[in-house]
């Protein structure tokens, strides 16, 4: 089943760590975004492809009006085949909803949220740039119960500046005990040309060992909490994974809309400019070619072992893999702590989450001869 991606570029402050595609709106900005990805919703050429996902990404989609949410939404709804029973998330900043808001968006459909509130310590929050405090964040979490909205998803940041091990853990144990049902916990990459790559930055984060002893504490600590890993990221009360971010580690295919999203689509991978202004201008220029033809080998490894179920053997032999020599490498990660195996299935442990980069390439090495 199909999912769909709606990008919304735009945030009241860009954070100091971000270097996804949003800005700081100027006047008339958001209407003209939102007429711009009806116009190409509305010309997709492929209708009434079944779909039981829609994700409102960002960037802060909490910043449309609920009269342009709602015409975003109706556009996707008229152009495809959007089951009963879909899953339709918004991302959400807690500085930005209101009960209201939050009804509204209800009414229309909206029954997952995720927030971003990645602290519990306000230093943490202001050096991050984040324009909520973590009472706001409480608040907004209640406020989405109180509209109807029960599958709430929070964002935590681990090794970020001034963090411990010890503030991370009073984070992940105060977001979980909010009653949010699904938590992704992302180690901080600081990358090139945002505000954070700079020295003065790197000397307050911390190091690398104590990052992943914060990582691997806080699996720990989500699991006595009832929240299960599934994803190197992404932990959830049973029951309540991310269908739609399921699909990309699945092979599932998705088609975003807006500037810089990507799709998996027709067994091909492309993508929109990320120039905002551009997409505005011409929202149905010709995408940007990613990959014609994926490597269907390659991807089932590289997504497949994001995923705590890991992938199967028997199946890397079906995709033309050669798994005769990779016993010897199953083995050395096994003993070394970083892969288990059930059957004919592998997978990392947290341990092994922490290095998958090289493991996966290894893996991918081995099976294809390169």
């Amino acid at each position: 089943m199909n999912g769909i991606y709606i990008h919304i570029p735009f945030c009241i402050k860009r954070c100091s760590y971000c270097d996804f595609c949003s800005s700081v709106p100027k006047a008339g900005a958001i209407e003209s975004y939102t007429s711009a990805l009806i116009k190409s919703i509305d010309n997709f050429p492929v209708g009434g492809v079944p779909s039981d996902t829609i994700y409102f990404g960002g960037g802060t989609p909490s910043l449309l009006s609920e009269v342009q949410f709602e015409r975003i939404l109706n556009a996707v709804v008229k152009k495809f085949d959007v089951r009963r029973g879909s899953e339709i998330t918004a991302e959400a900043n807690p500085g930005t909803v209101s009960e209201d808001y939050l009804s509204s968006l209800r009414k229309m459909g909206l029954n997952r949220i995720s927030f971003g509130i990645q602290s519990c310590k306000e230093k943490e929050l202001y050096t991050l740039g984040r324009i909520h405090s973590f009472s706001e964040a409480c608040k907004a979490v209640e406020l989405s119960k109180k509209a109807g909205i029960d599958n709430i998803s929070a964002d935590i940041m681990l090794g970020i500046p001034y963090q411990t091990k010890d503030s991370a853990l009073e984070s992940v144990r105060k977001i979980a005990s909010l009653g949010v049902k699904h938590i992704s916990a992302y180690m901080l990459k600081i990358e090139p040309g945002t505000r954070f790559d700079c020295e003065e930055i790197r000397s307050l984060i911390p190091d690398d060992d104590t990052v992943s002893d914060i990582y691997l504490e806080a699996v720990k600590a989500l699991d006595r909490l009832g929240f299960k890993q599934y994803e190197i990221s992404n932990f959830s009360v049973p029951g309540y994974e991310s269908k739609h971010n399921l699909k990309y580690w699945t092979g599932e295919e998705y088609i975003g809309f807006g500037a810089s999203a990507h799709s998996f689509f027709g067994g091909k991978r492309f993508y929109t400019d990320d120039n905002i202004e551009e997409f505005i201008k011409n929202p149905c220029a010709e995408p940007l070619t990613e990959d014609s033809e994926p490597d269907a080998l390659e991807e089932y490894i590289l997504l497949g072992l994001r995923l705590c179920k890991g992938i199967s053997l028997d199946r890397i032999a079906d995709l033309g893999g050669d798994i005769s020599g990779i016993e010897s490498l199953i083995s050395r990660m096994i003993f070394g702590g970083l892969m288990i195996k059930s059957g004919d299935r592998i997978a990392l442990t947290p341990e092994g989450f922490l290095v998958s980069n090289g493991i996966i390439s290894s893996v991918i090495e081995k099976v294809t001869k390169i």
